[in-house]
């Protein structure tokens, strides 16, 4: 199950306790005061794992809380603090205080990780008391209370490309060719209800991430067709392959469809209309294809590349050019740092 938006309220555990004991040995006169220091509770940690694909196994599970710190002893005897809860999360999660409303902390990379609940410290023992004029102090602390913050998780999928277009454009076939991805497939549009991910093992250099985006439709940027809800997963990617269909079933022109995905992007965000894009057209075996692909070379100005992911025509070529590009990439960024 693809989850990519969940709430969670996070309870850390509470101080323990220090202790109110005096030294009492046989030979010891005046032993004074030995009571230890209560430990700290445990902390919520929120923490990315390249393992998870989505949010789904935090489904079910809204309480999430930590041990308290164990509480001290004679003999100046700490108690025992208490183990930190991890809750793993895939890269690419935000982590936002749903009170504020303000972003905790962007988790990208595996093993990120965010302190969303910290444990309270532990109480002081009688012994922390004790002074030249109060040599004999009964009183001691209680633990702090841990922290109590509800917070929301959301994901946005990253990948190096992503795949965009209208729905049954050939995005899932196109994912299930080039990599061991296995999305539904299916002759109607909208099979695709939530992205997929694969990973494209170019050859044995180079390799990427691939994302499959639910169609888009128009309206998308207001939230149509769960628009928000794919866009916002296009974000991430460094690289859109935009594929457009010949001959859509709907008997819609792919020079307007394209156009329309286009304007949606723009709408949505303009960094995300301006990102680097590669623009193909799909199902190259039918006989209108070549002709789509000279017409949309001519009006949108840009090269337009055949591909067939049902007979694999101009898949290695598409792959060769995905891998050029990302190499331009690194190296504006790269110039861009330095």
């Amino acid at each position: 199950m693809f989850v990519d938006r969940v709430k969670i309220l996070c309870k850390a555990g509470d101080g323990g306790n220090g202790c109110s004991s005096f030294r009492k040995e046989a030979h010891v006169p005046r032993g004074g005061p030995d009571g230890g220091d209560g430990g700290q509770g445990g902390s919520i940690i929120i923490q990315a794992d390249r393992n998870l694909g989505s949010l789904g196994n935090l489904v079910g599970h809204y309480h999430f809380n930590a041990e308290r710190g164990k509480h001290g002893l004679g003999s100046l005897r700490t108690g025992r603090s208490a183990p930190d809860t991890i809750v793993l999360v895939p890269p690419g999660t935000l982590v936002k205080d749903t009170e504020h409303g303000h972003l905790l902390r962007d988790l990208q990379e595996h093993g990120d990780t965010v302190i969303v609940a910290k444990g309270g410290w532990g109480g002081r023992g009688n012994k922390k008391f004790a002074t030249p004029t109060n040599r004999a102090p009964r009183e001691c602390e209680p633990g702090y209370p841990g922290e109590i913050r509800e917070v929301a998780l959301e994901l946005k999928l990253i990948a190096d490309v992503g795949l965009v277009g209208m729905p049954n454009a050939g995005k899932s076939t196109l994912l299930s060719r080039v990599s061991r991805a296995t999305p539904e497939i299916a002759d109607y549009p909208f099979t695709t209800k939530y992205p997929n991910l694969g990973v494209v093992q170019v050859d044995m250099d180079n390799s990427y991430v691939l994302a499959d985006i639910p169609g888009l439709i128009e309206g998308a940027h207001l939230g149509a067709g769960l628009g928000h809800e794919f866009l916002k997963h296009i974000e991430r990617t460094r690289l859109i392959v935009h594929m457009v269909e010949p001959a859509p079933i709907d008997l819609s022109d792919p020079l307007s469809n394209y156009d329309q995905i286009r304007e949606e992007l723009e709408k949505y965000s303009p960094m995300l209309a301006s990102r680097s894009e590669i623009l193909c057209v799909t199902k190259a075996e039918l006989p209108d294809a070549a002709t789509c692909a000279e017409l949309l070379r001519e009006t949108s100005g840009k090269d337009v590349h055949l591909i067939s992911a049902a007979t694999g025509f101009g898949l290695v070529e598409l792959n060769r050019m995905i891998i050029a590009r990302l190499a331009e990439l690194d190296d504006d960024r790269s110039a861009i740092m330095t």
